[in-house]
């Protein structure tokens, strides 16, 4: 029996994001599918609505807004830096992405917008927000998750 993708459904799927002008900026068709959780933070909420009811060997593509799929441009997220933070051997053109490590020890990646001698401008909003994205997907496999387990995590008093 196909099941259809539920909450914590683990699914195995391709999938592309492709622009309005045709740019694919990630696509998992040519090599190894994609397999996760729903709701386990993989996908964004936007993409993943877009799951719910489909079964294995179904496809669907969506075309979604950006406040749908990564969120519109935050200016609050670019961030005038001292030049002095960055090595002086390092190319800082504009389009160079870099990874920047946050307290929690996490890696997350700027954008260099501008630099000069003094500053560096650096864009942490996703490189796909303010985007429209047509999402395309072919489902592989749906694993329902299991009710045992379910009730199981539910009662952890860790949650």
């Amino acid at each position: 029996m196909k099941y259809p993708i539920s909450p914590e459904s683990t699914v195995t799927l391709h999938l592309s994001l492709t622009l309005q002008d045709g740019t694919v900026a990630e696509s998992t068709f040519d090599g190894e599918p994609l397999t996760f959780t729903m709701s386990d933070g993989t996908l964004v909420e936007g993409l993943e609505l877009g799951l719910y009811g489909l079964r294995a060997g179904e496809t669907q593509r969506l075309t979604l807004y950006p406040e749908q799929a990564f969120g519109l441009r935050d200016p609050e997220k670019i961030h005038r830096l001292p030049r002095a933070d960055f090595p002086a051997d390092m190319v800082l053109e504009p389009g160079c992405i870099i990874g920047f490590d946050t307290p929690e020890g996490e890696e997350l990646p700027g954008m260099i917008v501008s630099s000069d001698d003094s500053s560096v401008d650096v864009d942490f909003n996703h490189p796909l927000a303010g985007h429209e994205v047509i999402f395309d997907v072919e489902i592989i496999d749906v694993v329902l998750a299991d009710a045992d387990d379910c009730i199981r995590d539910r009662s952890r008093s860790d949650l």
